[in-house]
């Protein structure tokens, strides 16, 4: 007979040892707890989550929008219900929704409607397109098109000045129909004679501030505008426009937002950073992501003047918008060009233009006063800055901000492109918490002609200095300037892991990132560039079921076949918006 207190221990202990065999392995055991289904799970592949804590998975489930369980086979089986989709990997890699770091959204849709000048070979090719154009347009209408770059072309134009062609190949072709060609950086563009006589322009017309009309040796334009003096010719196109009623061009805004987002989807980006629109274009956005229109997901930079943005951003600012499609609270300026148009602002000359050392397209107090208003209106501030020139005014209008306002904290303001950095200056991004922009296929695709433009010494020291930057601590989130280049982020991947020209050879091997480096400059870089690092950026329970399928494991397989990979699925919010068919 047990008696007392340690009878009645006994008896519990019992009872306790009973229970626990019970629930795991006798007759009539207790079930698990019920597991609501998930709406979508993905298994039987290789799932790279970018999240320390759990590297890899096999499979993972999703509830709505949101991850609910990543782990092993046999983890998530208990999430597979009877209205579960379920998407079989086939050994597949997954990853993380990649995340374009930089690129301009309307500017993808726009290109679609235009001609598309990416991949032409030489300037005859270009010549040949606009005859067929004409052939189809309206008498008067304009034709436009974007992606030229005459550094990589086959052949030099003939006549040509600085290498640019000169406009009577295409007054030929085209004497009624006013044609617009933008280059492929957005930087510069090129005008037939009937577009420049409708935008007034002559030999006396004056380069405007941060611009320039490219002149033969008469002094005669020859159809090149660069930087700001393109807006010579955006008046005469917007005089155009005026005929379009608002019910016309809501429908072509609508379609090129459409067009862009299709182009986006299909190469595997489900969060875009949109580098600079206004805010007309904003509330287009918004109101699209409300209507169910817009399924990728966007971080707007707005790019206004700074007695629009005084006037706007405290009413602007806006995050999470549409279940997290749209937000804005970062600013955009451009303070010079591009380097193939010879724009970037340069501390020292052009190597094969000494007489040039660029173009400053908005002065430096205009910038200093966007940074007061930025700092203001709690909004992030992204400065487009190539050159070395450029660069090093970035770093000190950011400076003088942070240290005016040592109460803001976690700015993470940016430098857009980071392209060419004066040695001096690179330690500078880690010591100010400045996120590096960049876009790894500009550096193989700019690469040819850099070496010319600056000169090995300048190259080697401070051009897409990936790893120098990366050994300060500053953060570089990866991104392609579409439609600069192709919104392809594989494309970019590659040239960020090889940088490897066409030719074989390899720039500056050393700057190469890893895969895993480059990986994370795809995805949760991009989150943390965009303060939405505990949203995406990982694939982690609680986090958006944002996701990237690739066919093949762009981390382990020969380096060669990066560029073959292709994309299975782009899944946004737990939903499959693009399936390779």
């Amino acid at each position: 007979m047990l008696n007392g207190r340690r009878g009645f221990t006994w008896i519990l202990a019992l009872f306790v040892f009973v229970g626990v065999l019970g629930l795991s392995s006798g007759p009539g055991a207790q079930a698990p707890a019920r597991v609501e289904p998930a709406s979508l799970v993905i298994h039987n592949g290789k799932i790279v989550t970018v999240d320390e804590a759990k590297p890899e998975a096999q499979a993972m489930a999703m509830r709505g929008d949101t991850i609910v369980a990543v782990g092993t086979e046999a983890e998530i089986k208990p999430h597979i219900g009877p209205a579960t989709k379920v998407i079989d990997l086939n050994g597949a890699l997954a990853v993380p929704g990649l995340i374009d770091s930089h690129g301009h959204f309307t500017g993808i849709g726009q290109a679609k409607l235009g001609l598309e000048l990416m991949k032409v070979a030489n300037w005859d090719e270009i010549v040949a397109m606009v005859a067929d154009a004409v052939k189809r347009a309206k008498p008067g209408a304009w034709i436009v098109g974007r992606g030229w770059h005459q550094e990589k072309w086959n052949t030099r134009p003939d006549p040509s000045v600085e290498g640019f062609p000169t406009h009577p190949s295409l007054d030929k072709v085209s004497p009624n129909n006013p044609v617009v060609l933008t280059h492929a950086s957005g930087h510069a563009t090129f005008a037939n004679a009937k577009a420049m006589e409708l935008a007034g322009i002559t030999r006396d017309t004056p380069n405007p501030p941060g611009g320039e009309i490219l002149k033969d040796a008469q002094g005669y334009p020859i159809g090149v505008f660069r930087e700001t003096a393109s807006g010579l010719l955006g008046r005469a196109q917007r005089a155009a426009r005026d005929a379009m009623t608002p019910a016309e061009l809501e429908a072509e805004a609508r379609k090129i937002v459409q067009l862009a987002d299709k182009e986006c989807l299909t190469k595997g980006v489900t969060t875009f950073h949109d580098a600079g629109s206004s805010f007309q274009t904003i509330d287009l956005f918004k109101q699209m992501a409300q209507e169910g229109k817009l399924g990728l997901r966007l971080y707007v930079m707005v790019r206004e003047s700074n007695a629009r943005l005084a006037e706007n951003l405290a009413k602007y600012r806006t995050i999470g918008f549409a279940n997290n499609h749209v937000t804005l609270r970062a600013i955009k300026v451009t303070i010079d060009g591009a380097l193939g148009s010879r724009g970037a602002w340069l501390l020292e000359p052009y190597t094969d233009m000494p007489t040039s050392t660029g173009l400053n397209t908005t002065l430096v107090d205009s910038a200093r006063a966007t940074a007061k208003l930025a700092i203001a209106n709690g909004y992030q501030f992204c400065i487009h800055a190539i050159g070395d020139r450029a660069n090093r005014e970035l770093l000190n209008i950011y400076e003088e901000a942070f240290t005016a306002n040592p109460d803001k904290k976690d700015l993470r303001w940016r430098d857009e492109h980071s392209q060419h950095l004066n040695p001096a200056d690179i330690a500078r991004f880690g010591k100010l918490g400045v996120i590096a922009a960049m876009q790894g296929i500009h550096c193989t695709s700019d690469a040819p002609y850099v070496l010319a433009r600056l000169g090995p010494k300048r190259a080697e020291e401070g051009a897409y200095v990936w790893q120098k930057l990366m050994k300060t601590g500053a953060v570089i989130a990866n991104g392609t300037d579409a439609p600069v280049e192709d919104v392809d982020p594989i494309a970019s991947y590659y040239a960020t892991v090889s940088r490897r020209l066409k030719d074989g050879s390899v720039f500056f091997g050393d700057q190469r990132m890893s895969r895993m480096e480059a990986l994370k400059s795809y995805t949760i870089n991009g989150a943390f560039a965009a303060f939405e690092e505990h949203l995406k950026g990982s694939l982690k329970v609680g986090k958006l079921g944002d996701v990237t399928v690739l066919s093949q494991d762009i981390l382990t397989i020969p380096e060669d076949r990066i560029p073959t990979a292709k994309v299975l699925y782009t899944i946004v919010g737990g939903k499959v918006l693009y399936q390779r068919q």
